[in-house]
Protein backbone atom coordinates (compact mmCIF):
# COMPACT_ATOMS: atom_id res chain seq x y z
CA UNK A 1 0.00 0.00 0.00
CA UNK A 2 0.88 3.59 -0.79
CA UNK A 3 0.49 6.16 1.30
CA UNK A 4 0.45 10.01 -0.10
CA UNK A 5 -0.14 13.02 1.97
CA UNK A 6 -0.99 16.12 0.85
CA UNK A 7 -0.37 19.11 3.12
CA UNK A 8 -0.98 22.19 0.72
CA UNK A 9 -2.67 22.15 -3.00
CA UNK A 10 -4.61 24.83 -4.24
CA UNK A 11 -8.76 24.06 -4.98
CA UNK A 12 -8.65 22.38 -8.42
CA UNK A 13 -11.12 23.29 -11.06
CA UNK A 14 -14.33 21.23 -10.64
CA UNK A 15 -14.37 18.63 -12.90
CA UNK A 16 -18.08 16.79 -12.88
CA UNK A 17 -17.32 13.15 -12.15
CA UNK A 18 -20.63 11.73 -11.80
CA UNK A 19 -22.61 11.73 -14.56
CA UNK A 20 -26.23 13.83 -14.13
CA UNK A 21 -28.65 11.12 -13.48
CA UNK A 22 -31.01 11.32 -11.02
CA UNK A 23 -31.74 8.70 -8.49
CA UNK A 24 -34.92 6.56 -8.62
CA UNK A 25 -36.89 6.15 -5.70
CA UNK A 26 -36.36 3.70 -2.68
CA UNK A 27 -36.06 0.33 -3.09
CA UNK A 28 -38.31 -1.84 -0.81
CA UNK A 29 -35.59 -4.65 0.48
CA UNK A 30 -33.78 -4.09 4.01
CA UNK A 31 -35.64 0.09 3.88
CA UNK A 32 -33.73 0.25 7.43
CA UNK A 33 -30.33 0.61 5.60
CA UNK A 34 -31.58 3.29 3.83
CA UNK A 35 -33.08 6.62 3.23
CA UNK A 36 -33.57 8.99 -0.03
CA UNK A 37 -34.69 12.42 1.07
CA UNK A 38 -33.92 15.81 -1.03
CA UNK A 39 -30.65 16.09 0.85
CA UNK A 40 -28.50 12.84 1.02
CA UNK A 41 -28.79 9.23 -0.39
CA UNK A 42 -28.15 7.24 3.50
CA UNK A 43 -26.36 4.04 2.96
CA UNK A 44 -25.43 1.82 6.00
CA UNK A 45 -25.70 5.29 8.24
CA UNK A 46 -23.54 7.61 6.14
CA UNK A 47 -24.76 10.63 3.82
CA UNK A 48 -23.84 10.09 -0.03
CA UNK A 49 -24.42 12.69 -2.95
CA UNK A 50 -28.41 11.89 -4.50
CA UNK A 51 -27.43 11.91 -8.27
CA UNK A 52 -25.39 9.17 -9.65
CA UNK A 53 -25.34 6.97 -6.48
CA UNK A 54 -28.06 3.97 -5.93
CA UNK A 55 -29.03 1.61 -2.80
CA UNK A 56 -28.10 -1.34 -5.51
CA UNK A 57 -24.75 -0.25 -6.58
CA UNK A 58 -23.68 0.56 -2.89
CA UNK A 59 -24.80 -2.69 -1.65
CA UNK A 60 -23.20 -4.54 -4.60
CA UNK A 61 -19.78 -2.70 -4.71
CA UNK A 62 -19.02 -3.90 -1.12
CA UNK A 63 -20.00 -7.60 -1.50
CA UNK A 64 -20.00 -8.80 -5.37
CA UNK A 65 -17.48 -6.53 -6.86
CA UNK A 66 -14.29 -8.21 -7.85
CA UNK A 67 -10.96 -6.95 -7.11
CA UNK A 68 -8.49 -8.48 -9.00
CA UNK A 69 -4.99 -8.87 -9.03
CA UNK A 70 -3.73 -6.63 -11.83
CA UNK A 71 -6.32 -3.29 -10.52
CA UNK A 72 -4.96 -0.32 -8.49
CA UNK A 73 -7.15 1.58 -6.74
CA UNK A 74 -7.00 5.20 -5.20
CA UNK A 75 -8.76 5.66 -2.00
CA UNK A 76 -9.11 8.81 -0.76
CA UNK A 77 -11.41 11.42 1.46
CA UNK A 78 -13.37 13.51 -0.68
CA UNK A 79 -11.60 16.08 -1.75
CA UNK A 80 -8.23 15.16 -1.64
CA UNK A 81 -6.39 14.99 -4.26
CA UNK A 82 -8.47 11.99 -6.58
CA UNK A 83 -7.97 14.05 -9.54
CA UNK A 84 -4.96 15.02 -9.15
CA UNK A 85 -3.30 11.44 -8.49
CA UNK A 86 -5.60 10.76 -11.65
CA UNK A 87 -3.48 12.86 -13.81
CA UNK A 88 -0.29 11.33 -12.53
CA UNK A 89 -0.71 7.78 -12.96
CA UNK A 90 -2.34 8.35 -16.48
CA UNK A 91 0.60 9.91 -17.61
CA UNK A 92 2.56 6.94 -16.14
CA UNK A 93 0.40 4.53 -17.80
CA UNK A 94 1.03 6.69 -20.87
CA UNK A 95 4.34 7.26 -20.99
CA UNK A 96 3.75 11.10 -21.15
CA UNK A 97 1.87 10.88 -23.78
CA UNK A 98 -1.31 13.44 -23.41
CA UNK A 99 -3.17 12.52 -26.52
CA UNK A 100 -5.71 10.02 -23.64
CA UNK A 101 -5.87 12.68 -20.99
CA UNK A 102 -6.77 15.44 -22.86
CA UNK A 103 -9.49 12.97 -24.59
CA UNK A 104 -11.65 11.21 -22.32
CA UNK A 105 -12.37 12.52 -18.92
CA UNK A 106 -11.30 11.22 -15.53
CA UNK A 107 -14.23 9.86 -14.27
CA UNK A 108 -13.87 7.56 -17.42
CA UNK A 109 -10.24 6.91 -16.88
CA UNK A 110 -10.35 6.06 -13.29
CA UNK A 111 -14.52 5.47 -12.56
CA UNK A 112 -15.46 5.47 -9.02
CA UNK A 113 -16.50 1.98 -8.10
CA UNK A 114 -19.64 2.96 -6.08
CA UNK A 115 -21.27 5.55 -9.05
CA UNK A 116 -23.88 3.85 -10.72
CA UNK A 117 -21.96 5.04 -13.93
CA UNK A 118 -18.75 4.04 -12.67
CA UNK A 119 -19.46 0.87 -11.25
CA UNK A 120 -20.74 0.08 -15.15
CA UNK A 121 -17.86 1.09 -16.58
CA UNK A 122 -15.53 -1.00 -14.37
CA UNK A 123 -18.12 -4.23 -14.95
CA UNK A 124 -17.28 -3.83 -18.40
CA UNK A 125 -13.39 -2.97 -18.74
CA UNK A 126 -11.08 -5.77 -19.09
CA UNK A 127 -7.65 -5.76 -18.59
CA UNK A 128 -5.74 -3.62 -15.65
CA UNK A 129 -7.98 -1.57 -14.46
CA UNK A 130 -7.31 1.95 -12.48
CA UNK A 131 -10.42 2.43 -10.22
CA UNK A 132 -11.17 5.27 -7.50
CA UNK A 133 -12.93 5.04 -4.64
CA UNK A 134 -14.35 6.97 -1.19
CA UNK A 135 -15.86 4.48 0.12
CA UNK A 136 -14.83 4.03 3.97
CA UNK A 137 -12.88 0.61 5.16
CA UNK A 138 -15.90 -1.20 6.03
CA UNK A 139 -18.15 -0.48 2.90
CA UNK A 140 -15.20 -1.56 0.50
CA UNK A 141 -15.29 -4.44 -1.73
CA UNK A 142 -14.71 -7.76 0.44
CA UNK A 143 -12.49 -8.95 -2.72
CA UNK A 144 -9.78 -6.02 -2.24
CA UNK A 145 -8.55 -7.86 1.07
CA UNK A 146 -7.63 -11.15 -1.07
CA UNK A 147 -6.28 -9.54 -3.87
CA UNK A 148 -2.83 -8.53 -4.65
CA UNK A 149 -4.45 -5.39 -6.14
CA UNK A 150 -2.00 -1.86 -5.73
CA UNK A 151 -3.41 0.55 -3.39
CA UNK A 152 -2.54 3.77 -3.44
CA UNK A 153 -4.09 5.59 -0.04
CA UNK A 154 -4.07 9.86 -0.40
CA UNK A 155 -4.32 12.00 2.82
CA UNK A 156 -4.50 15.64 2.33
CA UNK A 157 -4.13 18.18 5.15
CA UNK A 158 -8.24 18.63 6.50
CA UNK A 159 -7.97 21.58 6.56
CA UNK A 160 -7.64 22.50 3.00
CA UNK A 161 -9.90 19.25 2.42
CA UNK A 162 -12.42 21.09 4.52
CA UNK A 163 -12.56 24.14 2.28
CA UNK A 164 -12.24 22.41 -1.00
CA UNK A 165 -14.99 20.41 -0.08
CA UNK A 166 -17.43 23.15 0.99
CA UNK A 167 -16.68 25.06 -2.13
CA UNK A 168 -16.94 21.59 -4.34
CA UNK A 169 -20.38 20.78 -2.85
CA UNK A 170 -21.77 24.57 -3.08
CA UNK A 171 -21.33 24.65 -6.81
CA UNK A 172 -21.67 20.75 -7.37
CA UNK A 173 -25.53 20.81 -5.80
CA UNK A 174 -25.67 17.04 -5.39
CA UNK A 175 -26.55 17.11 -2.01
CA UNK A 176 -27.44 19.01 0.90
CA UNK A 177 -25.98 22.67 0.60
CA UNK A 178 -24.19 24.20 3.66
CA UNK A 179 -25.43 27.97 4.83
CA UNK A 180 -22.20 28.76 5.23
CA UNK A 181 -18.10 28.06 5.77
CA UNK A 182 -18.81 27.99 9.83
CA UNK A 183 -21.86 25.43 9.11
CA UNK A 184 -20.01 23.27 6.77
CA UNK A 185 -17.41 23.01 9.48
CA UNK A 186 -19.94 21.82 12.23
CA UNK A 187 -21.02 18.93 9.48
CA UNK A 188 -16.95 18.19 8.71
CA UNK A 189 -16.49 17.78 12.22
CA UNK A 190 -19.32 15.60 13.72
CA UNK A 191 -18.92 13.27 10.25
CA UNK A 192 -22.33 14.73 8.95
CA UNK A 193 -21.16 15.81 5.32
CA UNK A 194 -20.43 12.86 1.81
CA UNK A 195 -19.82 10.26 3.01
CA UNK A 196 -19.31 10.71 6.38
CA UNK A 197 -16.12 11.55 8.82
CA UNK A 198 -13.00 12.21 7.50
CA UNK A 199 -11.45 11.01 10.93
CA UNK A 200 -10.65 7.31 11.02
CA UNK A 201 -13.49 6.06 13.85
CA UNK A 202 -13.54 1.88 15.09
CA UNK A 203 -16.24 -0.02 13.00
Amino acid sequence: MILLTLLQSPVSQYVSQHPVVATAGTPAPRTELITMTDDYLWFEGLPFPVIGYSYEVLKEAGSQFVIKDEDTVLVTYPKSGTNWLVEILCLIHSHGDTKWIQSVPTWERSPWIETDEGYKLLNEREGPRLMSSHLPFHLFPKSLFTSKAKVIYIMRNPKDVLVSGYYHWTMAKLCKQPESLEQYFQWFMQGNGEYGHYYPKSI
